[in-house]
């Protein structure tokens, strides 16, 4: 899809475990998946963020609620 195509972009099922995603908010089961950085005060105040932990985040292409998932 480019960026003048009208079409909206569908997100993706996402699969948790042996489970399929759903929405907590609208049962929705389509998202598009992001990494958000945890930062941590003692890594940030020695600038070193780039060494904190990612969570994923799922984020419903329905409402927008996001999902978070913490490393393992």
């Amino acid at each position: 899809m480019g960026l003048l195509s009208n079409k909206p972009k569908r997100g993706e099922v996402v699969t948790v475990g042996e489970h399929d995603l759903a929405c907590v908010i609208c049962k929705n089961d389509r998202f598009f998946k992001r990494e958000a950085q945890l930062n941590t005060a003692g890594l940030t105040f020695l600038g070193l963020d780039w060494a904190n932990a990612s969570a994923l985040c799922c984020v419903c292409d329905v409402c927008g609620y996001v999902h978070w998932f913490m490393p393992i």
